[in-house]
């Protein structure tokens, strides 16, 4: 029996060697809360959540077999995966579908989104550029980068899926930054950006022709969604009434009405963490934010101990754009950004986003597991 038992543990460590514990349960915790937030908004269907929990086991053996890999082969692999995210983004747009644009691919019983991959992809690209130079770097390797952002940017673009675009371009954002880019750039920047999205918000739609009717629409109602209250303004408004409505400690698991009684729309994907507000209250909100937090703290922590500029930046921007995804995601619930198609992440039902976000935590375990010994 002790043999046993010694076999059993060796064979447990010997799986687990590659896997970042504190990463792991953070992640574990904040699955369980997401199926536990998907029952609850899907009016106790017992489907959603299986369909959800069959993402999450997908999500955790890829992140397993990704953790495995050694630093050399990750870095040798990263142009092909690059250069394969892209070929779905051009299908797509052929055979895709979806609501405003061509954002999904049918597979059967469930749907692919091409441009989750890219947000993994394309800072893996972006980190295997700059790992060649030296740092920071210079005009020549910048406008490299730019190009190799430009490619997943656009052709998200040409999906219509604007917040998704955003998005993409926040992790080749934070490459750069992370490369030690000077901040002149950076100022010029955030003067540019600062100018368009105030120029954006508030000039007359009229000035606005080049957006599409839905997208015009969703600039209105984030600047006042009490214009419309029963029409565009209809998702900010019932989701900030869940969130309010869910107090310090919630109605209960299960018991809010605005999903229940189908008055808050997409609960159980853009507007899941409004569910979750008005079940948990602000008990569950700080709790769920806490757990973001730590894993965004671990990736850099991650990232400061990289021996390596490859591991460095990729563990970086990795912790860094699941921060963008919490912020575009609760600000857009709470109606504090435009309506955008973002989901929570690991949180909201989706295939796609699920494994696309553990499978950046196993590239993230793999940088850790097997960094240089040596600076």
């Amino acid at each position: 029996m002790n043999v046993l038992l010694r076999w059993l543990l060796d064979l447990l460590l010997r799986f687990a060697r590659t896997l970042d514990l504190p990463l792991l349960v953070a992640l574990m915790a904040l699955m369980a809360i997401g199926l536990v937030t998907q029952y609850s908004a899907g009016n106790e269907s017992v489907r959603g959540v299986l369909m959800q929990g069959g993402f999450y086991c997908v999500g955790c053996a890829g992140l397993w077999v990704v953790s495995r890999m050694p630093l050399h082969l990750l870095k040798q692999a990263t142009p092909a995966i690059f250069l394969l995210s892209l070929i779905p983004m051009v299908l797509v747009l052929f055979i895709g579908g979806g609501k405003y644009g061509n954002h999904w691919i049918k597979l059967g019983f469930f749907n692919v989104q091409p441009a989750e991959l890219c947000k993994l992809s394309l800072p893996m690209m972006l980190a295997w550029h700059f790992d060649r130079y030296r740092m920071p770097p210079r005009i020549g390797v910048l406008l490299g980068a730019l190009a190799i952002i430009a490619l997943p940017v656009g052709l998200t673009l040409l999906q219509r899926d604007l917040g998704t675009s955003v998005l993409i371009l926040s992790t080749g954002i934070f490459v750069l930054f992370l490369s030690g880019t000077s901040w002149w750039w950076w100022g010029a920047g955030a003067v540019l950006g600062g100018g368009g999205f105030a120029t954006v918000m508030l000039a007359p739609m009229s000035w606005l022709s080049f957006l599409r009717p839905y997208q015009q629409n969703r600039i209105l109602t984030f600047r006042s969604p009490d214009n419309d209250p029963m029409g565009a303004g209809w998702n900010i408004l019932q989701s900030q009434i869940a969130i309010g409505g869910g107090g310090l400690t919630g109605k209960g698991w299960g018991q809010g009405t605005q999903a229940h009684l189908n008055y808050l729309p997409e609960h159980t994907t853009d507007f899941a963490f409004s569910v979750l507000s008005e079940d948990f209250g602000w008990v569950g909100v700080m709790t769920v934010l806490s757990i973001y937090l730590f894993l965004i703290a671990r990736c850099l922590w991650i990232a400061a101990d990289a021996r390596d500029g490859y591991a460095r930046l990729l563990a970086g921007t990795i912790g860094l754009s699941l921060f963008v995804y919490v912020l575009v995601n609760g600000g857009m619930v709470a109606g504090l950004l435009p309506v955008v198609g973002v989901p929570m992440p690991l949180l909201s039902y989706g295939g796609t986003s699920a494994v696309t976000i553990l499978l950046g935590f196993g590239v993230v375990m793999a940088l850790r597991t097997h960094r240089p010994v040596h600076r």
